[in-house]
């Protein structure tokens, strides 16, 4: 194991990944929303994941995780192996970035990072892009649920609304969380979640990096939500909320979890407390 990659925070920033691009235990993986932005240029040895891999795919909440068998495959496809430290990064800000290392956290695999911005920080700060695709070498990966607590249900959330201690962040936008728009049978958000849409944690002005960490921790104080909760967030498929789940960590947040379901379960079911 090299002990170069040892040293990468989990907020990578692009000259601390230029530098260290030849780690041999370093897996780069490139989850962009669209492909073509990979083809147009990634990091160099940067493997391209589809992020559809990352859901379930059928059934009733297609966005659920996929099942351990499913997760193998996938990670041992992307050659993924215990000593690997996986650096993970797309092009629109950390969403499918995020809800990767969401999923190696739920599977146990904690060595990794995000590159801050993307590819558009890379690009911003002039490092060298490469236009190959690089195929990785297969592994044999055998993926296990070992740190289940980073996921919650629809069951125990239910059960948990209201409690002290407990915070639900809504990452979505505050038309989806006020019920003005949505694509479900019913509108709104869940009893007691607070919103923070998830483009309000990137830093425009800094090609989307995370933003200020002291005023993101002030707002969302404000909101209700403090580094010692335990912090459920979900968005309508958690895609955005792979980006705030990544936040929170990286804000000292250690008990943030992320609803899989999300809106797309919560909100197409007869069942399910909701608010305006």
């Amino acid at each position: 194991m090299s002990s170069e990659a040892n040293l990468l925070p989990l907020i990578v920033e692009p000259e601390q990944l230029a530098e260290q691009l030849d780690a041999p235990s370093l897996l780069i993986i490139d989850v962009p929303l669209k492909a073509e932005s990979h083809e147009q240029g990634h990091v160099p040895g940067a493997v391209l994941l589809d992020h559809k891999r990352l859901l379930r795919g059928t059934g009733e909440v297609p966005n659920e995780v996929p099942d351990e068998e499913a997760l193998s495959a996938l990670f041992s496809s992307l050659g993924l192996t215990r000593d690997t430290h996986v650096v993970a990064y797309d092009d629109e800000g950390g969403g499918w970035a995020g809800r990767l290392l969401w999923t190696l956290e739920l599977i146990g695999h904690t060595r990794y990072s995000y590159l801050n911005g993307g590819i558009h920080a890379w690009r911003a700060a002039g490092l060298p892009e490469s236009t190959e695709s690089s195929a990785p070498t297969p592994s044999d990966y055998q993926a296990e649920m070992l740190h289940p607590e980073v996921a919650i249900d629809r069951i125990e959330l239910a059960e948990r609304l209201g409690e002290k201690g407990f915070a639900i962040w809504d990452a979505r936008t505050r038309a989806e969380y006020d019920g003005e728009k949505g694509d479900n049978k019913r509108l709104g958000h869940i009893p007691g979640a607070v919103n923070l849409d998830w483009t309000d944690a990137m830093d425009k002005e800094r090609d989307l990096r995370i933003r200020d960490y002291a005023e993101l921790v002030t707002e969302l104080e404000a909101l209700g939500l403090t580094p010692d909760m335990e912090v459920v967030t979900h968005c309508q498929t958690h895609h955005r909320s792979g980006f705030t789940w990544l936040v929170g960590k990286a804000l000292g947040f250690e008990k943030m979890r992320a609803y899989a379901g999300s809106w797309k379960e919560w909100g197409n079911r007869d069942d399910t407390p909701v608010e305006k």
